[in-house]
């Protein structure tokens, strides 16, 4: 079930609110378990032969974690390291099957010249997610942080549907005092009207900005994966499309997933905060999925020895670490490539910003700024390249369009309104052609709005800023409210309503998944 289609907004969404609220008038704990079978449902309305796999990586979960917790209270600290160590081995082997077992297959068969076969696993969907929560959930549980004895809320936490397929990833000590509040299970206006607005502004993201562009990507990377010679204009528009896409499609689940929790009552951490304007790849890497890179901070890279270990060793947890986010991502060395592209980049990074202070350089213009965050930009556009390329023959196709080594080629109409301008290009060796790949120049339109949007406008927790939006878990990221903020007038309700509609307008062109579901 997709948040951005009818089944969902004006059957699911509706019967879930009211039975919630409903129930909650009853018993807290009935009105609890009554989310959680439905999040259940949520997930088996995909494949209902997972729901099994997903209740039973929740108790399991759980009873390791009551195992965990009791030899913490007999003073057994080994007793729980070790129980802590078997429940992640479980659970990093049931993703291994499940999401890398063909890939490691397939190597092994090309580095060796064997020929196993596994056969087709089918991916369930949101795995990746769910996993991470339950693992992050035991370490927590193995260092005396969290005591869950309930059964109900702890598969709540884990299942809850807003984040269930992508994120964000959650702590349990985030959740389980927001399910234990009696706030959280009385009807409230201000989250109704709130969270609506945040979930129309991602629908928005999705249906009109994401969508209009991701034909054209999609023709582009799919075009260069079939050998077909992509020249410069088609490859930077399909890599600033898919830029574009990738962008809105993550920002818009992001509101989404936020939205709905707070209609119920519930605050999610932030997973997204204007990542295109960042100044460097480490400020990139603080904006953008941002609950992943807590995630691989907390229980990768501090593991690996963090920067306690000298200059070299924390590049290479830095490298580690990426290649690490790269391949939870997807089983292919696209991913990781992308992975380690990105690790290279912080390297860079953190070594220019040791010059600096070597050398005082401490201040920066706004020019400056400005110069930083579009060469970082531009970093975060080739790495994309990699994200979305179905084969490194395809992505090396993209990168070659793009560095112009296939020529310059623009659409054929183009010549006659450009008059002296398009004769004199033509002369110095553009090429005015028919593509199968240009979508029109519509979708230079879009690309255009869509960055402009996200360079120019405040993003949707600056707009809500005044009513806490989410949970602001980094200290050094205080929410700063924009000054088109959200207030509960008139004109911002209309403005609430003009989204829900442009929302719903859009989605009667048809539904399409989000690119984080495949992860």
């Amino acid at each position: 079930m997709l948040f951005n289609s009818y089944e969902f907004l004006l059957l699911f969404l509706p019967v879930t609110f009211f039975g919630f609220f409903v129930l909650a008038r009853w018993h807290r704990r009935i009105a609890a378990a009554w989310l959680m079978v439905a999040s259940f449902f949520f997930y088996g309305w995909w494949s209902p032969r997972f729901v099994l796999l997903l209740a039973l990586s929740v108790i399991f979960n759980f009873g390791v974690g009551a195992l965990i917790q009791s030899a913490l209270a007999r003073g057994q600290p080994r007793t729980a390291k070790v129980t802590f160590a078997l429940g992640v081995v479980v659970n990093l082997l049931l993703l291994v099957y499940y999401k890398y077992a063909n890939f490691l297959v397939a190597n092994v068969n090309a580095l060796f010249g064997t020929h196993w076969i596994i056969g087709e696993i089918v991916l369930p969907l949101g795995i990746s997610f769910f996993t991470f929560t339950q693992i992050a959930f035991l370490a927590d549980a193995a260092q005396g942080k969290v005591k869950e004895y309930s059964l109900v809320h702890y598969a709540l936490f884990v299942s809850y549907f807003p984040h269930l397929i992508a994120g964000p990833i959650l702590h349990h000590a985030e959740m389980m005092p927001q399910f234990a509040r009696r706030e959280t299970y009385l009807t409230s206006w201000e989250n109704l009207e709130d969270g609506g607005t945040i979930l129309f502004i991602g629908h928005v993201k999705k249906t009109v900005l994401a969508d209009r562009v991701a034909p054209h990507a999609s023709s582009v990377f799919d075009a260069a994966a079939a050998g077909t010679p992509i020249a410069l204009f088609d490859a930077w528009t399909g890599a600033l499309g898919y830029t574009v896409q990738l962008y809105f499609d993550f920002s818009g689940y992001s509101d989404m997933a936020i939205g709905l929790a707070r209609i119920f009552g519930v605050t999610f951490p932030l997973n997204f905060a204007s990542p295109y304007k960042a100044a460097n790849i480490i400020e990139f890497w603080h904006r953008w999925h941002m609950t992943l890179s807590r995630f691989l901070r907390d229980y990768v890279y501090i593991p690996l020895g963090g920067n306690r270990k000298g200059v070299p060793r924390r590049y290479l947890n830095l490298l580690l670490t990426m290649l690490l986010g790269g391949l939870w991502h997807g089983a292919s060395w696209t991913f990781v490539l992308w992975g380690g592209l990105h690790g290279a980049y912080l390297m860079i990074n953190h070594g220019w910003h040791a010059v600096r202070r070597r050398f005082g350089w401490t201040g920066r213009s706004r020019t400056g700024r400005i110069a930083a965050a579009a060469l970082t930009f531009l970093a975060v556009v080739v790495a994309w390249v990699f994200f979305r390329a179905t084969s490194l023959d395809g992505a090396l196709a993209m990168l070659s369009g793009m560095s112009g080594l296939n020529g310059v080629e623009l659409p054929s109409n183009w010549l006659s309104r450009w008059g002296q301008v398009g004769d004199w290009l033509s002369r110095h060796g553009v090429r005015f052609v028919d593509t199968t790949t240009f979508a029109g120049r519509s979708v230079l339109n879009w690309i255009t709005v869509g960055l402009a949007v996200a360079w120019l406008l405040p993003n949707t927790q600056e707009l809500m800023g005044s009513f806490a939006p989410a949970l602001d878990y980094r200290d050094d990221r205080p929410i700063r409210p924009s000054r088109l903020y959200w207030k509960p007038t008139p004109a911002w309700t209309a403005f609430a309503v003009a989204v829900a509609v442009l929302a719903l307008l859009y989605m009667s062109t048809g539904f399409s998944e989000f690119i984080y579901f495949q992860f």
